[in-house]
């Protein structure tokens, strides 16, 4: 647990607040909707999550303003569940799906939500600082093949590496 949590913060203490080239945030983002439960269903690889099935993040409300995070994955390798607390912020307005998100200190990572789903925040397709951080949330375990291919496609349209996806597991080993 311990490594997890110091590789995510040497990765984000690298980061920044920036977004890729094409990767725009959606504009009418909603945060009340968008806090609770999310299940990682796909994901570029890091070693901060490298070898996690079971993903999940879960945002609720700081006392602040901000945002609680708590990412949570099951290591088969160790036999265990390790997770991580984080604090997100908006870096512009709030209907913009563009926030800053920190693991360790004063030092933030961006998180752009360039997708969702509107009627239900059924999904959400998630960009970091670069092309190097890709993420497909949902609210539920598994997506359909549809849901899957957009993702895909609208990736590779906006210069992230699709062939290099890792595709969550989501049931218990």
């Amino acid at each position: 647990m311990k490594l997890w949590i110091t590789l995510l913060s040497c990765t984000v203490l690298f980061g920044c607040v920036g977004k890729p080239e094409k990767v725009e945030p959606v504009q009418d983002f909603a945060l009340q909707r968008y806090l609770g439960t999310w299940y990682e269903i796909a994901r570029l690889d890091h070693s901060f999550e490298r070898g996690l099935t079971q993903v999940t993040a879960n945002y609720s409300m700081r006392e602040d303003g901000g945002v609680r995070v708590i990412n949570r994955g099951y290591s088969s390798s160790d036999k265990e569940w390790t997770s991580a607390e984080g604090k997100a912020y908006f870096v512009g307005p709030t209907h913009q799906g563009y926030l800053k998100v920190s693991f360790f200190g004063p030092f933030y990572g961006s998180y752009i939500v360039f997708e969702l789903e509107k009627e239900h925040y059924d999904y959400a397709f998630i960009s970091g600082p670069d092309h190097s951080y890709l993420w497909l949330l949902s609210r539920t375990p598994q997506v359909s093949l549809e849901i899957q291919q957009k993702f895909k496609s609208q990736a590779e349209e906006l210069g992230f590496d699709s062939s290099q996806l890792i595709w969550v597991k989501q049931t218990a080993d």
